[in-house]
């Protein structure tokens, strides 16, 4: 009864981390409108886009007048940068776009989410640009493979030209339309793409990029305010001078999200996963590692799920540590190295686009490979051994047990074995009186031969 009543608590406690997913505000001022801030310090992924949403939900909520969107990221996810435009481009409340602290910048998937912002500032000593998509398909070429520039297409175009060619012109066709939407500078946007040109603040604001540079959030709502934007439609008046500012934390969840998205600690949570459960399985009673391996398996398998990957990848990465798991128990060293063979190229092949901070680091796979394999042989030696020191049964308790021949006539007779009468039969005369030894048992039957 007490095990239900906590298992209750803990799932009422995860319900409603996951419902009011800010664990605190700093500068909460009741009764009267207010500005809401979020700062996204690092790569733009899954984690970044759920605390983006719910920031926007609760914008709309308490009716504030701009929710400010404080960025300073090296890039991210395609994914989860189209997923913040699209909410940004929805919002019922405006969304003002600012890179900060000094020293920051708003590289490559910031750039996008800065162009799609309802005002764009920036505060002095930052910088912004270099959008050239760099990565496609996710897939590393391997060592001494043949280079993506002698395949090629359809069109006779080399393979790797062709797919980089599509990829960009997308993203120049999206940063275009978010500068047309917000009146910015598409042909910088452009070369941002094209070139990864990149601005500081100051020329950022002499090339239209952004709508003013400011010190810190007071100088921010003083100069966005009585600029008209466009929010869901309608055009309306900022009114943000002298706004208190609000500050929204994410709350634990938002935080394990950003540390388990992480590719690497996925594949990590999932390899604890099945060994936590084959372990389980082999030693009953235990508990503990059944209930630890299939927390990190279904927190592995959740943070995959957000994540673009390609499920070929996944299979081959699962498929390998399944050769792993059966070479452990049954050594032959072919499934072992064919795990992890498996397991590596799924790995190379896991990501179908990957992005600052969310790519796989070879770093971290390969040794955790060679950790499998190394636990999967070293309890593979370990139950060979514990075999080989299990006492014979059967028909190999009596290989090389001594008989005395009571009658013999052709080829079979009867001999004394352990004391008991037992049919045998040979493949040379034999005589009553006589020593053998057992060679072997079937059906009741022992097969013998004169001793030497």
């Amino acid at each position: 009864m007490k095990r239900a009543r906590v298992a209750i608590l803990a799932a009422a406690f995860m319900a409603g981390a996951m419902l009011f997913p800010f664990s605190s505000t700093t500068g909460a001022v009741t009764g009267q409108k207010a500005a809401l801030s979020i700062a996204i310090d690092g790569a733009i992924g899954p984690a970044s886009a759920r605390q983006f949403k719910e920031a926007l939900s609760t914008a709309a909520e308490r009716n504030a007048e701009v929710l400010i969107l404080q960025l300073n990221t090296p890039g991210g996810l395609v994914t989860s940068m189209r997923e913040m435009i699209a909410d940004i481009l929805a919002s019922p409340v405006p969304v003002i776009g600012y890179v900060a602290p000094a020293g920051g910048h708003a590289a490559s998937a910031g750039t996008y989410i800065l162009y799609s912002t309802h005002v764009a500032a920036m505060a002095p000593g930052t910088n912004l640009g270099a959008a050239t998509p760099v990565e496609v398909g996710g897939l590393p070429s391997l060592p001494g493979g043949e280079d993506s520039k002698d395949q090629k297409d359809a069109t006779g175009r080399p393979a790797g030209d062709a797919m980089m060619a599509k990829v960009t012109n997308d993203a120049v066709a999206l940063i275009r339309s978010l500068a047309e939407l917000r009146g910015r500078n598409g042909d910088w946007g452009e070369k941002a793409v094209r070139e990864a040109a990149s601005l500081s603040a100051n020329a950022a604001l002499q090339e239209h990029v952004i709508d003013f540079v400011a010190r810190d959030t007071t100088e921010l709502l003083l100069l966005a305010d009585g600029r008209t934007v466009e929010v869901a439609g309608t055009k309306r008046v900022l009114a943000t001078k002298g706004l208190p500012v609000e500050t929204l934390e994410p709350g634990w969840f938002i935080r394990l999200l950003a540390v388990i998205t992480d590719p690497n600690t996925a594949i990590i949570l999932m390899l604890i996963g099945v060994y936590g459960i084959v372990f389980e399985f082999t030693s009953p009673g235990a508990v503990a590692p059944g209930v630890i391996g299939t927390i990190c398996l279904v927190l592995g398998l959740y943070a995959l799920n957000l994540l673009p990957i390609n499920y070929t990848g996944l299979a081959l990465m699962l498929l390998g540590v399944a050769f792993l798991v059966i070479e452990a128990f049954n050594p032959t060293v072919v499934l072992g190295l064919g795990g992890v063979a498996a397991f590596l190229f799924g790995a190379a092949m896991l990501l179908r686009t990957e992005g600052p901070g969310f790519a796989v680091s070879w770093a971290v796979i390969a040794p955790a490979a060679a950790l499998t394999l190394g636990l999967a042989l070293l309890t593979g030696t370990y139950l060979w051994a514990a075999r080989k020191r299990l006492p014979r049964v059967g028909g190999e308790a009596m290989r090389g047990l001594r008989v005395e021949i009571l009658d013999w006539q052709g080829g079979e007779g009867h001999v004394l074995a352990l004391g008991e009468r037992w049919r045998a039969r040979a493949d040379e005369p034999l005589v009553e009186g006589e020593s053998a030894e057992v060679t072997g048992v079937r059906d009741l039957v022992l097969t013998v031969r004169r001793r030497k």
